[in-house]
């Protein structure tokens, strides 16, 4: 049976703002808490407000590991304004540009995970290229063009360790749905192709793949 959030980690996640749904919510904390297992931190790319970061940080809490969540906080594409995903309440009145880091940081106050987070504010391929360490889990949550979910991919794939999770969110297989999911499937597709992840589950558009052969 998959490992559970705790009631209270689960509606913290409800309450969050963001877009995962419970379903696929409940498919990360599962490939999290077994991620975990290695000992090894566990990093999300793409933050937005913390919904799943809740998730994550429960479980890295569970393992006695630690979340890492790497985000710029200026908003993907599709969360600018003008596109259906935008939230007039994340735009910085004083800058005129979207800032989420304060309610994120608000998010796991409220959740009490704030100890089990370490949040890099950074755009991801700047980042990954100073990263130095294997990863247990790496789940590519980000923008949703080829550019920055390839990106993604290629900065942060070849950190994950030998059996650790590689886990990809919102892959839409249908091309109708290019502006939402497409690169993500892409990436999902390069993946598999690499011979370097095989896939473990699928839980609507999330898909999580395990390290079972070297490169990316």
């Amino acid at each position: 049976m998959a490992a559970a959030p705790k009631p209270e980690t689960l509606a913290a996640f409800e309450a969050a703002k963001g877009f995962m749904p419970v379903r696929e919510g409940l498919a990360l904390y599962a490939a999290a808490v077994e991620a975990g297992g290695l000992g090894l931190p566990l990093l999300e790319v793409g933050t937005y407000c913390g919904r799943s970061t809740i998730l994550l940080a429960d479980a890295a809490r569970e393992a006695g590991t630690t979340a890492i969540t790497v985000d710029h906080h200026r908003g993907s594409e599709e969360q600018q304004p003008g596109w259906d995903y935008h939230d007039p309440e994340t735009v910085d009145p004083e800058v005129g540009r979207m800032d989420t880091l304060p309610t994120f940081r608000r998010t796991l106050h409220q959740a009490g995970l704030e100890d089990h987070v370490i949040a890099v504010v950074g755009r991801s391929p700047q980042v990954a290229k100073v990263w130095g360490s294997p990863l247990g889990l790496v789940f590519i949550d980000g923008g949703h063009t080829d550019e920055h979910a390839g990106g993604d991919y290629e900065g942060w794939a070849p950190h994950v360790a030998e059996g650790g999770l590689l886990v990809i969110h919102d892959v839409f297989p249908d091309p109708a749905d290019e502006w939402t999911g497409q690169a993500p499937y892409r990436v999902y597709l390069r993946a598999l192709a690499s011979g370097a992840f095989t896939e473990v589950s699928v839980t609507d558009s999330l898909r999580v793949l395990r390290r079972t052969g070297r490169g990316v």
